[in-house]
């Protein structure tokens, strides 16, 4: 099968499309033939700091067909549609196919494409569980997403909407409109305005990008208000872990996430996206070839939502 390998040796992204050996699923696993893929955060970040999958192979989150499953397999069948998170499970979704648990997957439905449904997995389920399991979002609060562009930022704004908040995104100037056709009640350009000088107040922050200082974010919190720190760089993130415990007082709650892969949190996407309460962000779609282009337009912060990698519409020999 045709995969995007790592080698150190490959100049300039050192990944590089390699003829490699079919994935073989373990009697708990199954084996899909890819379709989409999602590039992330989780993996432009890894490549970065040189945490290497074992298989060499990135790509966390995928859509496509089952091939195959073991014999220890009971959710799924070989012809199955799936969109799954293998951020847990060792990546390997930059290939024709990948094998993972089946607990890694859960079905697409009929009424979404394998593209949309791929922008779910990582994005999608990071903004619900920045939202509903750390903020314990509800009807009627006001909410601060600090970047608000993005695959997560994107998904936030949707997901806040949903659940009945009023939503202020904050975003670059290139990014107002996006965030405004995506429902933001209100929008701040951080390029003009420092949002954490200024007089409202909010009941939940989701910091999913901008390297604000925590008590500023203290500072605009409301008296029972909740921080989640989402993402960033290792340095950012690092800052919320270690100091956010020190400022967690008076009511005020700050938190950091660290995101996992759940398969009822995605399906619970998967069903929002199929039923038309959720929309599909892309970006810019790329090819298998074009992945280590694509990886690094996402690591320069040139995307600001979802980028996809079509598989089966790769130009290769």
């Amino acid at each position: 099968m045709k995969a995007v390998v790592y080698n150190k040796k490959y100049s300039p992204y050192k990944l590089r499309i390699s003829e490699i050996g079919k994935s073989i699923p373990s009697v708990n696993e199954v084996l899909v033939k890819v379709i989409s893929v999602s590039l992330n955060a989780a993996d432009y970040r890894s490549l970065k700091i040189g945490i290497i999958p074992k298989k060499k192979i990135f790509g966390s989150a995928v859509s496509g067909t089952i091939e195959s499953v073991g014999r220890n397999v009971r959710q799924f069948k070989a012809g199955d549609a799936v969109v799954g998170d293998l951020t847990d499970f060792k990546f390997g979704g930059l290939a024709e196919y990948t094998a993972a648990a089946e607990k890694a997957f859960t079905l697409k439905l009929a009424n979404t494409s394998f593209e949309d449904a791929v922008t779910l997995p990582v994005a999608a389920t990071t903004a619900l569980q920045a939202l509903r399991e750390k903020g314990k979002i509800h009807a009627g609060q006001k909410v601060l997403i600090v970047g608000s562009a993005g695959g997560v930022g994107t998904s936030a704004i949707q997901l806040a909407k949903y659940f009945g908040a009023k939503v202020t995104a904050v975003c670059s100037s290139k990014n107002v409109a996006q965030s405004i056709d995506l429902g933001a009640d209100k929008v701040i350009d951080y390029t003009k305005t420092d949002f954490t000088k200024g007089s409202d107040r909010y009941d939940l922050i989701l910091a999913i990008n901008g390297n604000y200082p925590l008590l500023g974010y203290r500072r605009i919190l409301n008296s029972n208000g909740t921080y989640v720190m989402v993402g960033g760089t290792l340095g950012q993130v690092l800052k919320s872990i270690f100091f956010g415990w020190l400022f967690s007082f008076g009511g005020k709650k700050m938190k950091t996430l660290s995101a996992k892969a759940d398969q009822e949190d995605l399906a619970y996407l998967v069903q929002l996206l199929d039923e038309g309460k959720f929309n599909a962000i892309i970006h810019k779609r790329y090819t298998l070839d074009e992945a280590a282009e694509a990886m690094d337009d996402l690591s320069k912060g040139h995307c600001p939502s979802n980028v996809v990698i079509n598989i089966e519409q790769s130009n290769l020999l």
